[in-house]
């Protein structure tokens, strides 16, 4: 009983794994990039972008692949803008750009330029205190007194106990 269900929980095993393997390679494309190739680069990442996130492009670019770095990541060649950022990008954040031709396409919305970086200020200096809990400050007239508070309180108690 034993040795049969363990052969069935290990064929089970192998359809699934051999299913899962299938499907993984009817929709998985690896990355075809070559060196020289233009490709667009997500703003996924990119914290220093002027505008809203929302209305923001979600990739800008072009940029040149120098160098392919492994089967996961290229090296491209940042622009002046971009050169304070690490130029290694994995490829699920890029995508290829492809050039439109204007006069096919007059109306179409022009590729995404890289945005205007926003050169982030100094901090003012080191933190001297850390404050554990933020207090709310309120004005002195509108807190009400504590012992008129709980005179009326006790009050209340013994009206309540006096009509039971």
């Amino acid at each position: 009983m034993w040795k049969r269900a363990c052969d069935t929980a290990a064929k089970c095993i192998a359809e699934a794994k051999e299913y899962n393997k299938q499907r993984w390679d009817k929709l998985h494309m690896e990355p075809d990039f070559k060196a020289g190739d233009q490709v667009l680069v997500s703003t996924l990442n990119l914290n220093n972008l002027k505008g809203p996130k929302k209305k923001r492009d979600s990739f800008v670019g072009p940029f040149t692949i120098i160098k392919l770095i492994g089967k996961n990541s290229v090296e491209v060649k940042l622009t002046e803008e971009f050169s304070r950022k690490h130029s290694v990008i994995p490829v699920i954040l890029i995508k290829p750009y492809f050039q439109t031709e204007e006069d096919k396409f007059p109306c179409s919305k022009k590729s995404p330029t890289p945005p205007e970086i926003v050169e982030v200020e100094d901090s003012p200096g080191p933190v001297k205190k850390i404050i554990k809990a933020r207090s709310i400050r309120f004005n002195e007239d509108a807190i009400p007194d504590g012992n008129l508070h709980l005179r009326r309180v006790r009050a209340s108690r013994r009206t309540e106990q006096s009509h039971q």
